[in-house]
């Protein structure tokens, strides 16, 4: 698919995505915490989806012989069409923890299923050890916001998540492009324009709140700040 085609058409479904987000301001942590309140067996799927944002085909095909986490790392394989997409990411300590309890979980399921359960080396797995169906994750996820009757969201909505609140913190176009795996950061800035000029507006705002107006010279030639005091320094 031509980059430029393919451009207009990320930008369609992100802005379709950001219209869904700006339903709920608090997203994605309120949702996630409904999903734990549901102990959701998935969890660590969809909080490493919302904080490091990993496509769901990047998702559905992670091995645990790509996961380091002694020192939070992951080896995202991603498309082998693209070589943007092969990457590591650094995790934070609390989706470790995460993920270190879901790999308990996943090993007690396979001590369940005993010889039937297959031995995929997927980190997210049935119950029997197959893989997901990547259509099957999406679906899950709609159906747990729609049962805790959280605003609508798409999955692919995690991913939009993370790179923007990666901005909001201060990163890199660079970075965050390194991290979702784009082909370029030009493409991430064309595609999280919207973003970028938001947070440019709210520092806009920010440093008109912080310096001072104008003085105001008052008869005499004396100068009165904000406060009401003289501007004698």
């Amino acid at each position: 698919m031509p980059l430029l085609t393919r451009r207009v058409q990320v930008r369609r479904q992100h802005l379709v995505d950001r219209r869904l987000e700006r339903v709920q301001p608090r997203w994605p942590r309120r949702q996630l915490l409904a999903l734990r309140r549901q102990a959701e067996r998935l969890y660590a799927l969809y909080l490493l989806a919302a904080y490091d944002g990993p496509r769901r085909n990047e998702l559905a095909g992670l091995h645990w012989a790509d996961s380091d986490l002694a020192v939070r790392r992951i080896h995202i394989r991603g498309d082998v069409k693209s070589e943007d997409s092969d990457r590591i990411i650094v995790i934070d300590q609390a989706t470790t923890d995460v993920l270190k309890a879901w790999r308990k979980v996943q090993l007690a399921e396979r001590m369940a299923w005993a010889g039937v359960w297959t031995d995929s080396g997927r980190v997210f797995t049935r119950e029997d050890g197959t893989p997901l169906r990547q259509a099957w994750i999406s679906q899950r996820f709609d159906a747990l916001v729609a049962r805790a009757k959280l605003p609508p969201i798409t999955l692919h909505g995690l991913r939009h998540g993370s790179a923007t609140m990666l901005l909001a913190a201060g990163q890199p176009p660079k970075v965050i492009s390194a991290v979702l795996g784009h082909s370029t950061v030009s493409f991430t800035m064309d595609v999280y324009t919207e973003v970028l000029e938001e947070l440019a507006d709210n520092a806009a705002s920010a440093i008109a709140a912080y310096v001072p107006r104008k003085s105001k010279i008052v008869p005499g030639g004396t100068s009165i700040g904000p406060s009401g005091g003289e501007n004698d320094h």
